[in-house]
């Protein structure tokens, strides 16, 4: 009875582990986008945290403290974009009140 039940234990683990593997593949393609001040700078990344992508307006190029201050910003957001979206493709996969090393 014991070895049956350790038996589904390890194909349960090994199922999950395989579901966590492939949510993390599409997290890594699945791009968010950070914006600062009405889209004066867009930054586009995975929920990996990879950056693909910077656009800054011309008109935000007149400040130099003013344009890092918004790219500061968009990068912000777009990195809590990535979080809400890796938390929520991972709620199920993962049991409730599993923290997650990342």
């Amino acid at each position: 009875m014991m070895k049956g039940g350790m038996g589904n234990m390890l194909k349960q683990a090994q199922m999950m582990q395989a579901n966590m593997q492939k949510v993390q593949d599409q997290l890594a393609a699945t791009e968010v986008e950070g914006i600062a001040s009405n889209g004066m700078v867009k930054i586009t990344m995975t929920c990996n945290n990879t950056v693909k992508r910077v656009v800054i307006a011309d008109d935000a190029m007149d400040d130099k403290e003013t344009l890092e201050d918004l790219i500061l910003i968009a990068l912000t957001d777009a990195k809590a974009k990535a979080e809400a979206t890796s938390q929520q493709h991972m709620a199920g996969v993962v049991p409730a009140g599993f923290k997650m090393p990342f």
